[in-house]
C-alpha cells in the first residue's frame, strides 16, 4: 500500500503529469464554451461579414471623399473635402446615408436630401464598417424612437424643449427655414421618427448635438411625439400658406391685394370711359 501511494505521489509530482492536467482543463473549458455559447460565436463571425461587407461598399462609394479608411480627404488649400468618419458611429451613416444625403451628388453648402442610393442591406453594412473604426452612436432601438401610445403630457414637454430650441432653425411648424452661408434648416415633414432622434443624437451638418448625456432618450421621444402633433393637426386658421411665417404671408397679401386693387382700377376706369361715350351720344 505504502509502495502504491508513493507512485502516485512520484507521477503526480511529474512535469508531464501538471501539462496534461492543464491541457484537459483547456479542452474541457473550450468545449463547454463551444456548446454553451454557439450563437455569440455565430453572431461574431456575421458581424465580421458585414463589417468586410461594408468596406468593399465604401471604397467604391465613399473613399474618394472620405479616404480609404475613413481618415477624411484634405485639398491643397487645406480644407476638407470629405471629413474623418472615425467616431461619427453608426447612427450617422444610418441618417446621412438613410436620406440620400450621401453619398453626395456634387460639392456644395449642405448635403441635400435626394433618392436613395442603397438599399437597408447595404445601409446597416456601411454603418458596420462605419462604427468598426472608432467607437460612436449607435442606431438607435425602435423603443427608444417610437411614439405610439405616447400621452399628452410627453408631448408637452416635448413642445417646450422644441420652442426653446429649435424653432429658431426649423420654424414653429416644423416647417424648416433659411440659415446663412447659403444652408437651410430642412423640414421635417414626411421625415421618419427614426432620422429624426438619430439627427438630434448625431447633429448633421449645422445642426448642434443632443447626446444623450445632454438629452435623453425619453426626451428626444417627446420631441419627436411634439413634431408629429404639429404635423396631424389640422389648420383652423384655414390655408397654411406652407406654415413658413410672415414671407408667405406677406407675398399672399402682397399678389392677392394688389392684385385685387389693380382688377378694380381696371374695371372702373373701363366703366368710366363707357359712361362717357354714352353721356356724348
Amino acid at each position: 500500500m505504502r509502495l502504491l501511494t508513493a507512485r502516485l505521489s512520484a507521477k503526480r509530482r511529474s512535469p508531464v503529469a501538471g501539462l496534461v492536467v492543464v491541457l484537459l482543463g483547456l479542452l474541457l473549458t473550450g468545449g463547454a464554451y463551444a456548446l454553451l455559447s454557439p450563437a455569440s460565436a455565430q453572431t461574431d463571425q456575421a458581424s465580421q461579414s458585414t463589417v468586410d461587407a461594408g468596406r468593399r461598399l465604401f471604397l467604391v462609394g465613399c473613399a474618394s471623399c472620405h479616404g480609404e479608411n475613413g481618415e477624411g480627404v484634405v485639398t491643397k488649400r487645406g480644407t476638407q473635402y470629405g471629413p474623418p468618419l472615425a467616431g461619427v458611429g453608426a447612427a450617422a451613416v444610418d441618417f446621412q446615408v438613410g436620406t440620400g444625403r450621401m453619398p453626395m451628388a456634387r460639392p456644395g453648402a449642405q448635403a441635400q436630401q435626394k433618392e436613395v442610393v442603397y438599399n437597408k442591406k447595404e445601409i446597416s453594412q456601411l454603418a458596420a464598417y462605419v462604427a468598426s473604426l472608432a467607437p460612436g452612436p449607435a442606431i438607435p432601438s425602435k423603443s427608444q424612437y417610437d411614439t405610439k401610445g405616447i400621452d399628452n403630457e410627453a408631448v408637452v414637454r416635448g413642445g417646450e424643449f422644441w420652442r426653446t430650441n429649435c424653432t429658431a432653425c426649423h420654424n414653429f411648424a416644423a416647417a424648416g427655414g433659411a440659415l446663412p452661408g447659403g444652408k437651410y434648416a430642412p423640414s421635417l415633414r414626411n421625415v421618419t421618427e427614426k432620422h429624426i432622434y438619430e439627427a438630434m443624437l448625431t447633429g448633421p451638418q449645422q445642426m448642434p448635438v443632443f447626446s444623450d448625456q445632454v438629452l435623453k432618450p425619453s426626451e428626444k421621444r417627446d420631441v419627436i411625439a411634439y413634431v408629429r402633433s404639429i404635423q396631424e393637426s389640422p389648420n383652423y386658421g384655414g390655408w397654411n400658406l406652407g406654415a413658413l411665417g410672415p414671407v408667405t404671408e406677406g407675398l399672399a397679401a402682397w399678389v392677392i391685394g394688389i392684385g385685387a386693387l389693380v382688377c378694380a382700377a381696371i374695371w372702373i376706369a373701363s366703366h368710366s370711359v363707357r359712361s362717357k361715350k354714352g353721356v356724348k351720344a
